[in-house]
């Protein structure tokens, strides 16, 4: 099994960082892929077009998102992996801490990559301009 660990600090506050990343307009809007999300811990959520799916393991108002994860990319057989979201806010800027775990074997790199290119390069360019 392989884990991923990321950061990025957005100019957003982290109330307002957690709820777009729960809320399917604004997911869809900062991600450029479509997304539909629940709030609510066992809903199940999808984005990148249904290319990512899972479920809420665990929400924090505003500070921690578990989540289990999956792509059509998955073998049938495999277990989701799980990813953690830490939202740590200073001064009106929220550091995004990613931790991705329980990804099979060869696929850190690829999802690191992902991470990088759908999420934290759209993320830092539409919380910028806002």
């Amino acid at each position: 099994m392989e884990k991923i660990k990321m950061s990025i600090t957005l100019p957003v506050k982290a109330n307002e960082l957690y709820d777009a990343w729960l809320d399917s307009k604004k997911h869809t809007a900062f991600t450029g892929g479509d997304a539909h999300v629940s709030k609510k811990v066992n809903g199940e959520f999808t984005a990148w077009d249904e290319y990512i799916s899972g479920k809420n393991l665990e929400l924090k108002d505003g500070k921690f998102i578990k989540q289990s994860w999956r792509t059509m990319e998955f073998k049938k057989d495999a277990p989701d992996s799980i990813l953690e979201l830490t939202f740590d806010e200073t001064r009106g800027k929220t550091k995004l801490s990613l931790y991705h775990y329980n990804l099979q074997k060869g696929d850190g790199k690829k999802y690191g990559k992902g991470w990088e290119d759908h999420y934290f390069k759209p993320m830092k360019a539409y919380f910028s301009s806002k």
